[in-house]
Protein backbone atom coordinates (compact mmCIF):
# COMPACT_ATOMS: atom_id res chain seq x y z
CA UNK A 1 0.00 0.00 0.00
CA UNK A 2 1.31 3.68 -0.73
CA UNK A 3 0.34 6.50 2.24
CA UNK A 4 -1.36 9.49 1.05
CA UNK A 5 1.89 11.04 2.08
CA UNK A 6 3.55 9.51 -0.71
CA UNK A 7 1.15 10.98 -3.32
CA UNK A 8 2.50 14.94 -2.66
CA UNK A 9 2.48 17.75 -4.85
CA UNK A 10 5.03 16.62 -6.97
CA UNK A 11 3.53 13.29 -7.86
CA UNK A 12 1.34 14.86 -10.74
CA UNK A 13 3.00 16.44 -13.20
CA UNK A 14 2.19 19.12 -15.78
CA UNK A 15 2.26 16.61 -18.54
CA UNK A 16 -0.18 14.08 -16.71
CA UNK A 17 -1.89 16.10 -15.55
CA UNK A 18 -2.64 17.51 -19.28
CA UNK A 19 -3.68 14.29 -19.88
CA UNK A 20 -6.05 13.97 -17.22
CA UNK A 21 -7.69 17.40 -18.29
CA UNK A 22 -8.12 15.59 -21.84
CA UNK A 23 -9.42 12.56 -20.70
CA UNK A 24 -11.76 14.41 -18.17
CA UNK A 25 -13.17 16.86 -20.80
CA UNK A 26 -13.56 13.82 -23.34
CA UNK A 27 -15.52 11.69 -21.12
CA UNK A 28 -17.71 14.22 -19.22
CA UNK A 29 -17.26 17.67 -21.04
CA UNK A 30 -15.87 19.34 -17.55
CA UNK A 31 -13.33 21.84 -18.34
CA UNK A 32 -10.41 21.53 -15.34
CA UNK A 33 -8.66 24.50 -15.43
CA UNK A 34 -4.73 24.51 -14.32
CA UNK A 35 -6.63 26.11 -11.04
CA UNK A 36 -7.93 22.30 -10.29
CA UNK A 37 -4.31 20.32 -9.74
CA UNK A 38 -4.79 20.22 -6.36
CA UNK A 39 -8.52 18.99 -6.70
CA UNK A 40 -7.36 16.31 -9.05
CA UNK A 41 -5.02 15.17 -6.91
CA UNK A 42 -7.00 15.40 -3.70
CA UNK A 43 -10.04 13.32 -5.19
CA UNK A 44 -7.87 10.97 -7.07
CA UNK A 45 -5.00 10.45 -4.52
CA UNK A 46 -7.22 7.97 -1.89
CA UNK A 47 -8.12 6.04 -5.01
CA UNK A 48 -4.59 4.99 -5.84
CA UNK A 49 -3.75 4.11 -2.43
CA UNK A 50 -6.88 1.70 -2.75
CA UNK A 51 -5.47 0.06 -6.15
CA UNK A 52 -2.07 0.22 -4.40
CA UNK A 53 -0.74 2.31 -7.26
CA UNK A 54 2.37 4.55 -7.07
CA UNK A 55 2.26 6.91 -10.13
CA UNK A 56 -0.67 9.17 -11.72
CA UNK A 57 0.79 7.71 -14.82
CA UNK A 58 -0.01 4.41 -13.76
CA UNK A 59 -3.37 5.17 -12.73
CA UNK A 60 -4.02 6.70 -16.18
CA UNK A 61 -2.66 3.87 -18.18
CA UNK A 62 -5.44 1.61 -16.35
CA UNK A 63 -8.45 4.19 -17.02
CA UNK A 64 -7.37 4.30 -20.76
CA UNK A 65 -6.22 0.41 -21.17
CA UNK A 66 -9.05 -1.97 -22.33
CA UNK A 67 -11.58 -2.68 -19.80
CA UNK A 68 -11.17 -0.13 -18.41
CA UNK A 69 -14.55 2.14 -18.64
CA UNK A 70 -15.38 0.46 -15.13
CA UNK A 71 -12.62 2.53 -13.63
CA UNK A 72 -13.32 5.57 -15.63
CA UNK A 73 -16.93 5.40 -13.89
CA UNK A 74 -15.46 5.67 -10.62
CA UNK A 75 -12.74 8.37 -11.35
CA UNK A 76 -15.41 10.37 -13.01
CA UNK A 77 -17.53 9.74 -9.16
CA UNK A 78 -14.35 11.22 -7.46
CA UNK A 79 -14.09 14.25 -9.31
CA UNK A 80 -17.75 15.36 -9.27
CA UNK A 81 -18.57 17.65 -7.23
CA UNK A 82 -22.27 16.90 -5.30
CA UNK A 83 -23.02 19.85 -3.87
CA UNK A 84 -26.72 20.39 -3.36
CA UNK A 85 -29.60 21.60 -1.31
CA UNK A 86 -33.63 21.45 -0.84
CA UNK A 87 -34.91 24.11 -2.63
CA UNK A 88 -32.42 25.75 -3.90
CA UNK A 89 -32.27 28.86 -5.29
CA UNK A 90 -35.91 29.23 -3.94
CA UNK A 91 -36.96 31.81 -5.64
CA UNK A 92 -37.45 29.33 -9.00
CA UNK A 93 -39.21 27.58 -6.86
CA UNK A 94 -41.84 29.67 -6.02
CA UNK A 95 -42.27 30.58 -9.75
CA UNK A 96 -42.90 27.39 -10.31
CA UNK A 97 -45.66 27.23 -7.26
CA UNK A 98 -47.19 30.79 -7.66
CA UNK A 99 -47.00 31.49 -11.27
CA UNK A 100 -46.23 28.58 -13.64
CA UNK A 101 -48.50 26.01 -11.70
CA UNK A 102 -51.50 28.03 -11.53
CA UNK A 103 -51.21 29.17 -14.80
CA UNK A 104 -51.09 25.94 -16.49
CA UNK A 105 -53.95 24.44 -14.46
CA UNK A 106 -55.96 27.19 -15.52
CA UNK A 107 -55.38 26.36 -18.64
CA UNK A 108 -56.93 22.39 -18.62
CA UNK A 109 -60.07 23.64 -20.49
CA UNK A 110 -57.83 25.49 -23.55
CA UNK A 111 -55.25 23.10 -24.40
CA UNK A 112 -52.97 21.91 -21.62
CA UNK A 113 -51.36 18.76 -23.00
CA UNK A 114 -51.53 17.14 -19.12
CA UNK A 115 -54.28 17.74 -18.25
CA UNK A 116 -55.74 16.19 -20.92
CA UNK A 117 -54.34 13.22 -19.47
CA UNK A 118 -51.07 13.06 -19.93
CA UNK A 119 -48.97 12.97 -16.93
CA UNK A 120 -46.82 16.14 -15.84
CA UNK A 121 -43.40 15.44 -16.81
CA UNK A 122 -40.18 17.19 -15.52
CA UNK A 123 -36.65 15.95 -15.76
CA UNK A 124 -34.05 16.82 -13.27
CA UNK A 125 -30.92 16.56 -15.67
CA UNK A 126 -27.28 17.02 -12.77
CA UNK A 127 -29.61 15.57 -9.76
CA UNK A 128 -26.67 14.96 -7.45
CA UNK A 129 -27.59 13.16 -4.86
CA UNK A 130 -31.26 13.54 -4.78
CA UNK A 131 -32.00 17.05 -3.15
CA UNK A 132 -33.69 18.39 -6.65
CA UNK A 133 -35.49 16.03 -7.85
CA UNK A 134 -37.35 15.30 -4.55
CA UNK A 135 -37.58 19.17 -3.94
CA UNK A 136 -39.59 19.11 -7.21
CA UNK A 137 -41.63 15.90 -6.62
CA UNK A 138 -43.16 17.97 -3.32
CA UNK A 139 -43.61 21.28 -4.87
CA UNK A 140 -45.91 19.72 -7.93
CA UNK A 141 -47.93 17.52 -5.18
CA UNK A 142 -48.52 20.81 -3.23
CA UNK A 143 -49.58 22.73 -5.74
CA UNK A 144 -52.30 19.72 -7.42
CA UNK A 145 -56.35 21.14 -7.11
CA UNK A 146 -57.39 20.01 -4.04
CA UNK A 147 -59.48 17.59 -5.40
CA UNK A 148 -56.92 15.88 -6.66
CA UNK A 149 -54.81 15.59 -3.65
CA UNK A 150 -56.85 11.99 -3.14
CA UNK A 151 -57.43 13.03 0.51
CA UNK A 152 -58.68 10.28 2.69
CA UNK A 153 -58.20 9.64 6.45
CA UNK A 154 -56.21 7.00 8.21
CA UNK A 155 -53.96 6.80 4.73
CA UNK A 156 -50.87 8.93 4.31
CA UNK A 157 -50.92 12.99 5.10
CA UNK A 158 -53.38 13.71 2.22
CA UNK A 159 -50.37 15.78 -0.25
CA UNK A 160 -48.46 12.86 0.15
CA UNK A 161 -51.46 10.37 -0.49
CA UNK A 162 -51.84 12.17 -3.74
CA UNK A 163 -48.98 10.91 -5.27
CA UNK A 164 -50.40 7.16 -5.06
CA UNK A 165 -53.79 8.43 -6.73
CA UNK A 166 -51.92 9.54 -10.59
CA UNK A 167 -54.02 11.60 -10.73
CA UNK A 168 -53.59 14.04 -12.50
CA UNK A 169 -50.03 12.12 -12.39
CA UNK A 170 -46.65 13.33 -12.15
CA UNK A 171 -43.04 11.60 -13.67
CA UNK A 172 -39.71 12.84 -12.65
CA UNK A 173 -36.57 11.67 -14.70
CA UNK A 174 -33.52 12.08 -12.37
CA UNK A 175 -29.91 12.01 -13.91
CA UNK A 176 -26.43 12.63 -13.27
CA UNK A 177 -23.13 11.28 -14.18
CA UNK A 178 -22.28 9.78 -11.12
CA UNK A 179 -23.02 6.28 -10.11
CA UNK A 180 -22.42 7.39 -6.20
CA UNK A 181 -24.12 10.36 -5.98
CA UNK A 182 -27.25 8.43 -8.35
CA UNK A 183 -27.25 5.13 -5.37
CA UNK A 184 -27.62 7.77 -2.16
CA UNK A 185 -30.61 9.64 -4.17
CA UNK A 186 -32.49 6.51 -4.81
CA UNK A 187 -32.05 5.58 -1.36
CA UNK A 188 -33.71 8.64 -0.80
CA UNK A 189 -31.93 8.78 2.94
CA UNK A 190 -30.18 12.05 4.32
CA UNK A 191 -28.75 13.70 7.51
CA UNK A 192 -31.31 15.47 9.97
CA UNK A 193 -29.45 18.54 9.35
CA UNK A 194 -30.44 18.50 6.06
CA UNK A 195 -34.23 18.71 7.38
CA UNK A 196 -34.10 23.12 7.89
CA UNK A 197 -33.54 23.27 4.07
CA UNK A 198 -37.33 21.83 4.38
CA UNK A 199 -40.14 24.17 4.90
CA UNK A 200 -41.80 22.46 8.24
CA UNK A 201 -44.69 21.78 6.82
CA UNK A 202 -43.59 19.94 3.80
CA UNK A 203 -40.87 18.05 6.16
CA UNK A 204 -43.87 16.68 8.05
CA UNK A 205 -45.76 15.87 5.01
CA UNK A 206 -43.03 14.18 3.38
CA UNK A 207 -39.96 12.78 5.42
CA UNK A 208 -39.65 10.00 8.17
CA UNK A 209 -37.30 10.56 10.74
CA UNK A 210 -35.20 7.79 11.82
CA UNK A 211 -35.08 5.92 15.09
CA UNK A 212 -32.80 3.83 16.69
CA UNK A 213 -30.13 2.56 14.22
CA UNK A 214 -31.47 5.26 11.76
CA UNK A 215 -31.58 7.90 14.19
CA UNK A 216 -30.08 11.01 12.96
CA UNK A 217 -31.04 10.06 9.60
CA UNK A 218 -34.23 10.98 7.45
CA UNK A 219 -36.02 9.47 4.80
CA UNK A 220 -38.47 10.74 1.90
CA UNK A 221 -41.79 8.76 1.93
CA UNK A 222 -42.83 5.33 -0.45
CA UNK A 223 -45.57 8.63 -1.63
CA UNK A 224 -42.78 10.79 -2.66
CA UNK A 225 -39.96 8.40 -4.22
CA UNK A 226 -42.36 6.23 -6.07
CA UNK A 227 -42.69 9.75 -8.27
CA UNK A 228 -39.13 9.65 -9.23
CA UNK A 229 -37.12 7.37 -11.56
CA UNK A 230 -33.39 7.73 -11.82
CA UNK A 231 -30.91 6.70 -14.61
CA UNK A 232 -27.48 7.57 -15.13
CA UNK A 233 -27.38 10.20 -18.20
CA UNK A 234 -23.67 11.83 -19.54
CA UNK A 235 -24.79 15.47 -20.56
CA UNK A 236 -22.68 14.76 -23.78
CA UNK A 237 -25.04 12.22 -25.18
CA UNK A 238 -28.43 13.17 -26.94
CA UNK A 239 -30.93 12.34 -25.17
CA UNK A 240 -32.84 8.86 -25.68
CA UNK A 241 -36.08 9.22 -27.93
CA UNK A 242 -37.42 7.60 -24.91
CA UNK A 243 -37.14 9.86 -22.49
CA UNK A 244 -39.69 11.81 -24.36
CA UNK A 245 -40.59 15.22 -24.09
CA UNK A 246 -40.72 17.21 -20.47
CA UNK A 247 -42.57 20.25 -19.26
CA UNK A 248 -40.02 21.09 -16.69
CA UNK A 249 -36.17 20.76 -17.09
CA UNK A 250 -33.95 21.71 -14.10
CA UNK A 251 -30.55 21.88 -15.07
CA UNK A 252 -28.65 23.94 -12.80
CA UNK A 253 -24.93 24.91 -11.67
CA UNK A 254 -23.35 22.27 -13.51
CA UNK A 255 -23.29 24.33 -16.75
CA UNK A 256 -20.55 26.21 -14.84
CA UNK A 257 -18.25 23.33 -15.36
CA UNK A 258 -17.88 22.71 -19.24
CA UNK A 259 -16.46 25.66 -21.95
CA UNK A 260 -18.78 28.14 -23.92
CA UNK A 261 -18.81 25.55 -26.80
CA UNK A 262 -20.00 22.27 -24.97
CA UNK A 263 -22.58 24.62 -22.93
CA UNK A 264 -23.96 25.44 -25.82
CA UNK A 265 -24.23 22.26 -27.15
CA UNK A 266 -26.15 20.81 -23.92
CA UNK A 267 -28.52 23.82 -23.80
CA UNK A 268 -29.70 22.99 -27.57
CA UNK A 269 -30.49 19.31 -26.44
CA UNK A 270 -31.85 20.42 -23.49
CA UNK A 271 -34.35 22.80 -25.31
CA UNK A 272 -34.51 20.01 -28.05
CA UNK A 273 -36.03 18.10 -25.06
CA UNK A 274 -38.90 20.75 -24.08
CA UNK A 275 -42.62 19.80 -24.76
CA UNK A 276 -44.33 22.71 -25.98
CA UNK A 277 -44.35 25.71 -23.88
CA UNK A 278 -42.45 23.92 -21.52
CA UNK A 279 -39.75 25.62 -19.07
CA UNK A 280 -36.14 25.27 -18.62
CA UNK A 281 -34.69 25.99 -15.05
CA UNK A 282 -30.96 27.07 -15.00
CA UNK A 283 -28.58 28.03 -12.27
CA UNK A 284 -28.55 31.76 -11.45
CA UNK A 285 -25.40 31.86 -12.65
CA UNK A 286 -26.06 30.49 -16.52
CA UNK A 287 -28.14 32.51 -18.12
CA UNK A 288 -28.52 32.28 -21.93
CA UNK A 289 -28.54 36.04 -22.56
CA UNK A 290 -30.72 35.66 -25.38
CA UNK A 291 -28.46 33.91 -27.23
CA UNK A 292 -31.25 30.63 -28.37
CA UNK A 293 -34.57 32.67 -30.04
CA UNK A 294 -36.76 29.31 -29.60
CA UNK A 295 -36.87 30.23 -25.87
CA UNK A 296 -37.87 33.38 -24.11
CA UNK A 297 -36.85 34.50 -20.27
CA UNK A 298 -39.79 34.63 -18.09
CA UNK A 299 -37.41 35.37 -14.84
CA UNK A 300 -33.71 35.10 -14.01
CA UNK A 301 -32.53 31.89 -15.64
CA UNK A 302 -35.89 30.62 -16.09
CA UNK A 303 -36.92 30.76 -19.99
CA UNK A 304 -40.00 29.23 -21.66
CA UNK A 305 -39.94 27.37 -24.81
CA UNK A 306 -41.73 29.74 -27.61
CA UNK A 307 -45.01 28.72 -29.11
CA UNK A 308 -44.64 27.55 -32.51
CA UNK A 309 -46.80 31.16 -33.97
CA UNK A 310 -44.01 33.06 -31.93
CA UNK A 311 -41.16 30.93 -33.40
CA UNK A 312 -42.68 31.74 -36.72
CA UNK A 313 -42.21 35.54 -36.33
CA UNK A 314 -38.74 35.35 -34.50
CA UNK A 315 -37.77 32.95 -37.46
CA UNK A 316 -38.78 35.80 -39.99
CA UNK A 317 -36.68 38.62 -38.17
CA UNK A 318 -33.79 36.64 -37.27
CA UNK A 319 -30.68 36.15 -39.09
CA UNK A 320 -29.88 33.31 -41.31
CA UNK A 321 -27.44 32.06 -38.98
CA UNK A 322 -30.29 31.76 -36.03
CA UNK A 323 -32.33 29.26 -38.46
CA UNK A 324 -31.41 25.87 -37.42
CA UNK A 325 -31.60 26.68 -33.57
CA UNK A 326 -35.36 27.78 -34.45
CA UNK A 327 -36.29 24.06 -34.83
CA UNK A 328 -38.04 22.18 -32.38
CA UNK A 329 -36.73 18.48 -32.70
CA UNK A 330 -40.11 16.29 -31.64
Amino acid sequence: MISLAELGSRALGDEEFAMFQRLVRRASGIALGPQKKPLLLCRLGPRLRALGLRSFGEYYRRVTAPGGEGELVHMLDCICTNETHFFRERDQFELLEREILPAWHESAGHGASFARGRPLRAWSAACSTGEEPYSIAMSLLDSLPSRDRGDAAGQAPPRAAAASTGAPGICILATDLSVRALDQAQRAVWPIERASEIPEERLRTYMLRGTGASAGLMKARPELRRLITFRRFNLLDAAPKRFGLFDLIFCRNVLIYFDAATKASIVARLIASLAPSGYLFLGHAEGLHGTDHRVRCVAPSVYRLSPPAALEARRTTSSPEHASCLRISE
